[in-house]
Parts: structure tokens; C-alpha cells; sequence
């Protein structure tokens, strides 16, 4: 790694373990309301200890450096390491600073957008914040389980135990925050500038690929395939766009061909080739 890509990664590592303590301590600690996964343990065991939530974050994520290291490598352990540090030492200094607001649905709609900014900055730079997914991991080899059901079961499990430890209003509030940070995650690592993958079969190939190319700017790919019932050789068009190109391109292939074969796919990321767009003619 390149210095300037691991100063890179450390900067928004730091940026987004800073967001997480702030999401914490400045909006769901002080408002009694949780998180899931280690995160929503760590804001019971506060309440109940009377000692600061980032201690017990440091103390409970500890472990599965370890087992993340075996698993991932020394790099995913590392940076898991030092967002992890960031966010311990900025729960510390952020814990006398008085809470932004009282209102528990702003509290559980504000905490959660900044705690799911900031976990998914540092998932998408290579570490971790919450050991959930590794503990699902080495659990469900032992069970007939998916690790998505197993993530699932345990955020219940700690969602539910809020309604005991505080109230069961706020394990409701708790269940919006933990909903609006799992949204924000997903659209933190996948990023706002999502792109699609295009897939066309049709016998003017030809001519929808050069539609795309002089319409829309993309390159295509052909590829060669053949027909499961008819056993024909066909060709096959690939390409890349974004969402906003879709409806054009939908309207290009109707135009050319109305029986031709049209899937669009989510894609998160694409690097490389020649996504690069082109001028259109």
C-alpha cells in the first residue's frame, strides 16, 4: 500500500470512528437509546455500570481483532484496530458534552443516520466496528443457520433486552435507529452513484450495441452464448450504466428490438475498463 492511499484510508477510518462517538454520545447514550450488535450491548452495560460506553466497545471488540486477523488478515485487523482506538478515545471526550436534543425520535433518526455514516465509512475502508458478523460467521458453521439469520436473531435478542433495561418505548425508538443505521451503512459502502449492469440478447445485436455506444456513450461487450431450449448460438451484450441512463437505454432497445431479452442489475462497484463515459453523438 502506497502512502498516500494508506493516508487515505486512515483519514476516513478517523473520520468515521469519529461520527460514531459522536452519534453515541451525543445523541442515543443520553436518550437511553441502543443500537444492535456489540454496539447496543455496550450502551446497556453502560447504563447499568455507569461507565463510559466506548470501554466497553474497546473491551468487547478486542477479541475479534484476533479473530478477524485469522480470518481477513493483518490489514482488516489493523485498521479494525485503530478506528476502534479513534472511537474509545472520542466517546471519552465527547461523554461531558450535553446531548443536542431531548426528543427520542430525533435522538433515534439523527444517531442513527451519523452512527450508519460513520460505520459504513470504515467497513468501506477495510475495518470493522462491531464484531456481530464475525461471531455470526463462526456460529452458524455449528448451526443450521445463515449468517444473516444469525445477525438477525442476536439484534432482536439485544433490541428486545432495551424494553427491560429502560422502557419499551425506547426499544421501540431503538428499533428506528437500528433500522435508519443499517440503511445508512448499506448506502455509505455502496455509495449514492450506483451503477447497473446491463444484459441484452436479441438478434440485432449489432445495432443496439452501436446504439448504446453513439446514444448513450458506453462501451459494450459481446459475449457468446447459446440457447437452453432452442440450442441456437446467440450474442450476448454487456454493459455498465447508471441509474439515470436506464430509462434511455430501456427506450433504445425497445425502439431496435421490442422481443429483445432486457436484465438490469444493481452493481456496487465498478473500477476499471472502460466504464468511463464517451461523447455521444
Amino acid at each position: 500500500m502506497t502512502k498516500t492511499s494508506l493516508l487515505r484510508r486512515g483519514v476516513f477510518l478517523f473520520i468515521g470512528a469519529a461520527l460514531m462517538a459522536v452519534g453515541l454520545e451525543i445523541f442515543l447514550v443520553p436518550n437511553k437509546i441502543i443500537d444492535g450488535g456489540i454496539t447496543g450491548i455496550s450502551i446497556i452495560l453502560s447504563y447499568l455500570t455507569h461507565i463510559q460506553v466506548g470501554i466497553f466497545l474497546t473491551l468487547l471488540n478486542l477479541p475479534f481483532l484476533f479473530i478477524g486477523y485469522k480470518m481477513i488478515g493483518k490489514t482488516f485487523a489493523l485498521s479494525t484496530l485503530f478506528a476502534i482506538l479513534v472511537m474509545s478515545a472520542g466517546t471519552a471526550l465527547l461523554h461531558p458534552v450535553h446531548e443536542l436534543t431531548n426528543d427520542p425520535l430525533l435522538a433515534a433518526v439523527f444517531g442513527g443516520i451519523i452512527l450508519g455514516i460513520g460505520v459504513g465509512m470504515v467497513i468501506r475502508f477495510g475495518g470493522s466496528l462491531d464484531g456481530t458478523e464475525i461471531i455470526a460467521i463462526l456460529i452458524s458453521k455449528k448451526i443450521p443457520f445463515s449468517v444473516g439469520e444469525v445477525v438477525m436473531f442476536f439484534n432482536v435478542f439485544i433490541l428486545g433486552s432495551a424494553g427491560f433495561v429502560y422502557s419499551w418505548d425506547r426499544a421501540m425508538y431503538s428499533l428506528i435507529a437500528y433500522f435508519i443505521a443499517y440503511k445508512m451503512i448499506d448506502v455509505t459502502i455502496e455509495g449514492f452513484d450506483e451503477s447497473k449492469s446491463v444484459w441484452i440478447i436479441s438478434d440485432r445485436f449489432r445495432q443496439i450495441g452501436e446504439a448504446i455506444l453513439d446514444r448513450l456513450g458506453r462501451g459494450v461487450t459481446y459475449l457468446e452464448g447459446e440457447g437452453g431450449f432452442s440450442g441456437d448460438n446467440k450474442k450476448v451484450i454487456f454493459c455498465v450504466i447508471t441509474r439515470l441512463e436506464e430509462a434511455k437505454l430501456k427506450s433504445i432497445v425497445d425502439e431496435l428490438d421490442p422481443s429483445a431479452f432486457l436484465a438490469v442489475g444493481n452493481i456496487h462497484d465498478v473500477k476499471g475498463g472502460r466504464f468511463k463515459k464517451k461523447d455521444i453523438h
